[in-house]
């Protein structure tokens, strides 16, 4: 169980964090001060709602973009089991390097979305994700696989030509 002040201290700066301008700045920096895992050069889309409870079992990678209104939910009922001390380095939910999640999302826990893979719009992840694979749906189901990692800076057309669609 979480001291009552600590909880109300990263329930009061997640708000911010909600509504605060600064995609790669200051809302990034709202969370880590939380205790999000967040690697460099991350983007987060305004609206997102990051574990209110447990901030630190979530991690993000390096040149993830989320989009806005993704909802990170890192445990529903219980807490995980007891790691000799280690809690607070427990991980539920991991996003890895260079990860893009559209608008809209949820994640649910326990899952791992691969390196550079690609959440679609309004899709409800309930398992992990393999790396450099397009998911779409509630649940998340496989769609294409990916040639290279969608970026902030890669051109659309030529994400789109590496584009493999799974049968």
């Amino acid at each position: 169980m979480e001291p009552f002040f600590s909880g109300a201290i990263k329930r009061g700066i997640q708000i911010l964090a909600f509504l605060a301008p600064g995609e790669s700045s200051m809302r990034v920096w709202l969370h880590r001060l939380r205790g999000v895992r967040i690697g460099t050069q991350c983007r987060i889309g305004m609206g997102t709602l990051i574990e209110t409870s447990f901030p630190e079992w979530v991690s993000i990678g390096n040149h993830v973009t989320l989009g806005m209104r993704t909802t990170i939910i890192a445990h529903m009922v219980g807490l995980p089991p007891r790691q000799h001390g280690n809690e607070k380095k427990y991980t539920s939910v991991q996003i890895e390097d260079d990860a893009f999640v559209g608008p809209g999302v949820i994640i649910l826990p326990h899952v791992t979305i691969g390196r550079g893979a690609v959440v679609m719009a309004g899709s409800v992840v309930t398992r992990s994700i393999p790396p450099l694979t397009m998911v779409q749906g509630n649940p998340a189901k496989p769609v294409a696989r990916c040639g290279s990692a969608l970026l902030w800076d890669t051109p659309i057309k030529e994400f789109y030509s590496k584009l493999r669609p799974l049968e």
